[in-house]
């Protein structure tokens, strides 16, 4: 009998829905306020995470859950560029 290994899991911040950490998109916050996208999602500091779809994102903008789960507030040009690198990495 093999070791069943532990699949870890992650809550979308826009739908509410848990599911594998790898098919999520983690959204960062540094100790120097910079909000990014982290592709690799291992970078230090708070994260949260989301689905492949801009309409989750939305859905976190419009509930400003965003904004809760990073614990500062966010500017809309921050929204527009983390909608664009969403839809670039949902292509692939």
């Amino acid at each position: 009998m093999g070791t069943v290994k532990k699949i870890p899991m992650r809550q979308c911040i826009g739908c509410g829905e848990m599911k594998n950490k790898r098919e999520l998109f983690r959204i960062l916050r540094t100790t120097e306020n910079e909000i990014f996208l982290d592709a690799t999602g291992r970078k230090n500091g708070r994260g949260a995470y989301l689905c492949g779809n801009t309409d989750c994102l939305k859905r976190a903008v419009k509930s400003k859950g965003l904004e809760r789960a990073l614990k500062v507030p966010i500017p809309a040009e921050v929204y527009e560029s983390l909608e664009k690198e969403i839809e670039k990495l949902a292509e692939k």
